[in-house]
């Protein structure tokens, strides 16, 4: 089964194809030098170094993209990133039919991370949480030179496939003025979504 989705112009994309360590290193740091222009060499390396320290996180969660945007909303420097993830789902579900989406809504809930709801999609019906989480960022990104705590509010849409398999699309934002925007945006990524079989045939889940 194929997964396409469609991104909106303006997003940089974290580089998921390189032919070794050192060619994925070069590709951040050039995608630092695009992010951060007016940054010193050094600024633009780290970040990179950062970047890269998260990879292992992205091959465990089966992470597809993973992209970011920049832009000011109502004078406010706001930034979103949008993941794409394709996982399994826990062998306590259903795997088929249609019961596997309430079944996954139930579980999503359990694990009280935000407000979960079922809801339907082009491509099928699907799972969307929304809820807020909180992490620490490097000092070296900083104003204040020491890491800072940051909160992030993010919408998740879940979409379980007859394989057994579970695609997660993830928007977050740490900056709330841009919260309204994102979360439009991300709804087209959303819609955009769509399933195909190896013949290019296209796929509703039921």
């Amino acid at each position: 089964m194929h997964v396409r989705w469609v991104m909106p112009e303006g997003f940089f994309e974290l580089p998921f194809e390189a032919e070794d360590i050192d060619d994925l290193a070069e590709k951040l740091v050039e995608l630092g030098q695009a992010v951060l222009p007016h940054a010193d060499y050094e600024i633009q390396v780290h970040w990179a170094a950062m970047m890269a320290a998260g990879y292992d996180d992205f091959a465990e969660a089966g992470v597809q993209y993973a992209g970011f945007v920049m832009t000011e909303v109502e004078e406010a420097r706001c930034t979103s990133t949008v993941t794409v993830s394709l996982m399994e789902l826990d062998a306590g579900g259903a795997s088929t039919g249609d019961s596997t989406v309430p079944e996954l809504a139930r579980a999503l809930r359990a694990l009280d991370n935000g407000t979960v709801e079922e809801i339907s999609l082009p491509c099928g019906p699907a799972v969307s949480v929304v809820g807020t989480r909180k992490a620490m960022v490097d000092g070296a990104l900083t104003e204040s030179g020491a890491p800072e705590p940051v909160f992030t509010s993010f919408l998740q849409v879940q979409v379980p496939l007859t394989n057994g398999l579970v695609v997660v699309l993830e928007m977050g934002t740490p900056t709330p003025e841009g919260w309204d925007v994102f979360s439009s945006m991300f709804a087209g990524v959303v819609k955009s979504l769509r399933f195909f079989d190896s013949d290019s045939t296209l796929l509703v889940m039921p």
